[in-house]
């Protein structure tokens, strides 16, 4: 656990990496860390996060009560929700990277299964509800979700990472966006090749060897041989979306 000073410079130096790869823009966007106790560090209100200073971050409780002078982001509670949810959690990173929030946007799920890489770091990568920002719907729209995953779409509004570090939320936001690059360029290719079950156990336990949960059963493929087949609320919905789309 970073001490309350590296723990700004982490943020202020992580701000600005995100900013010059156009990660985030403007003032969107939002980043804290789990500090001593209850208190968490993050990133002010109206701030480009290219361009904060040490003392602009704001620390508060898991109440969302700051410390001192200063704002947090008005998308505090959807991580102190985090936090409350996941004592495994360290920080958190929030952006709108330009092809993730594309398919957040358009209500279209990652593919699951496709590539190894995502297999056993993320495992899939779920789309959250859209839930108002700045409100406690949006809060409340991630705490099923971040359970089980560690990077996830926002519905119609963008992207989230988490990690056990600033540096691995900051990592995990990048390879996502990767991903979904590369899901784009499959797309038009006529659309990715699925792992078979078999495959992803074998990723799977690759995974859980490396010291990583097991990978969660969305992120399997579905065996069509199977009499009944389980589906989260959400999964249904972004199923039916994607059928009711394709027959437009």
């Amino acid at each position: 656990m970073l001490g309350e000073q590296e723990a700004r410079e982490a943020i202020v130096t992580t701000g600005r990496r995100l900013y010059e790869r156009h990660i985030l823009a403007s003032i969107e966007g939002n980043m804290s860390i789990r500090l001593d106790g209850d208190r968490i560090l993050a990133t002010p209100s109206g701030l480009n996060k290219g361009f904060m200073r040490e003392g602009d971050l704001v620390v508060t409780d898991l109440d969302g009560k700051a410390e001192g002078g200063g704002r947090p982001s008005s998308e505090m509670p959807m991580h102190l929700a985090i936090y409350r949810e996941r004592e495994d959690i360290e920080a958190i990173v929030h952006a709108h990277p330009t092809a993730a929030t594309g398919y957040a946007v358009a209500g279209r799920n990652l593919p699951a299964a496709v590539l190894a890489e995502i297999v056993t770091t993320l495992g899939c990568i779920p789309i959250a509800r859209y839930g108002t920002p700045s409100t406690d719907e949006l809060a409340e729209s991630v705490i099923d979700p971040i359970k089980s995953y560690d990077a996830l779409l926002l519905g119609n509004h963008g992207a989230l990472t988490a990690g056990t570090s600033l540096e691995q939320a900051e990592e995990r936001m990048y390879q996502l966006e990767h991903f979904a690059q590369i899901s784009l360029v499959a797309e038009l290719l006529g659309g990715p090749k699925t792992f078979s079950l078999a495959e992803v156990e074998q990723l799977s336990a690759l995974r859980e060897k490396a010291g990583g949960r097991p990978v969660p059963p969305a992120c399997y493929p579905v065996d069509i041989s199977q009499e009944t087949i389980t589906l989260t609320k959400d999964e249904l919905i972004a199923l039916v979306t994607d059928a009711v789309r394709t027959l437009r």
